[in-house]
């Protein structure tokens, strides 16, 4: 059983290597998606139908919780840019990721609608079984797996600790 496991643990870790370094990178990236980091700022115009209201622009425009900041004749102007009541002139600012980027975390954002939901769910099954492989690495009567077992258990601490205090 222990070789086994190993081999097994071998093999599926070279195959996923490259998907385990998509992973991490954009992982990383998503921690700051609530920053400006590696955004880049982009125009879009559009031409709506005129006499919208700030709701209907911001559903047509696709941009949430859109809000007026002010109004100045004809003109709405809003914290992305201004729509035009009489033309139907519309411009805003958008800040994303460079495309390739954006590709790559859309990965950690698959849901069951996408066909990367089967590889988000193999990759999430390949991590579970490296947790328990990871355990028939080495005999269980060796000195590296009794201080493996405390490194496991440290690392439980910390992670209830992370998850429940603040």
């Amino acid at each position: 059983m222990n070789n086994t496991m190993r081999i097994w643990h071998r093999y599926l870790g070279f195959f996923l290597a490259g998907i385990m370094a998509v992973y991490s990178i954009s992982g990383i990236v998503l921690i700051f998606r609530d920053t400006d980091f590696l955004k880049q700022k982009k125009t879009i115009e559009n031409k709506l139908a005129a006499g919208l209201s700030v709701e209907e622009v911001g559903k047509q425009v696709k941009l949430r919780d859109l809000k007026a900041k002010s109004e100045n004749g004809d003109t709405i102007f809003f914290a992305q840019g201004f729509y035009n009541k009489v033309t139907g002139e519309e411009r805003h600012t958008v800040k994303s990721l460079p495309p390739v980027m954006e590709k790559l975390t859309q990965l950690h954002k698959a849901n069951t609608k996408q066909p990367l939901f089967y590889l988000n769910v193999f990759f999430g099954v390949s991590l579970f079984f490296f947790v328990l492989s990871s355990f028939w690495m080495f005999l269980p009567k060796t000195t590296i797996f009794k201080k493996g077992l405390y490194f496991t258990l440290a690392g439980i601490v910390l992670t209830l600790i992370l998850l429940f205090i603040r």
